[in-house]
């Protein structure tokens, strides 16, 4: 493509850079961190996370690995599942056609992200008892399977 015809083109997300920033939100939001708070211990301003978390600007090695610690996961974490989400749509291999994930029922392809599933799981999380949790887990397995089983 001649560098005339960029001009006035926006770059559209690439699919890692939206997965990573998916994650970055889901990590951020489980802990309880706002934007705010995440972007000051990254020197950098909310929008740019805003951004990205949209996938809309990518994060370059240092900044995920500052990420990684912040966030306490490793670097790896930010990247789980976009090998399934590639081979999901390839079609080509052994596995063409093949997901490999558990069938969500939502409307959203990518539930992570709703603010409902984010709620769901840090307020789990902050049930102290674990017995209580693994018993609240039981339930929602419960509810959640389909009528004909």
């Amino acid at each position: 493509m001649l560098a005339h015809q960029l001009i006035g083109k926006a770059r559209q997300a690439h699919p890692v850079d939206v997965h990573v920033g998916g994650r970055v939100r889901l990590r951020r939001v489980f802990l309880g961190y706002s934007q705010e708070k995440l972007a000051n211990a990254l020197g950098l301003t909310f929008q740019q996370i805003q951004k990205y978390e949209r996938g809309a600007n990518r994060i370059s090695a240092s900044k995920l690995y500052e990420l990684s610690r912040i966030l306490s996961v490793p670097v790896t974490y930010f990247f789980e599942g976009v090998e399934s989400e590639g081979e999901a749509g390839a079609g080509t291999g052994s596995n063409a056609g093949a997901t490999t994930t558990t069938n969500i029922h939502s409307s959203d392809p990518d539930f992570t992200n709703q603010r409902e599933t984010l709620q769901l799981i840090s307020s789990y999380y902050r049930i102290p008892d674990a017995k209580v949790r693994a018993e609240v887990l039981s339930l929602l397995k419960t509810l959640g399977r389909p009528a004909d089983s």
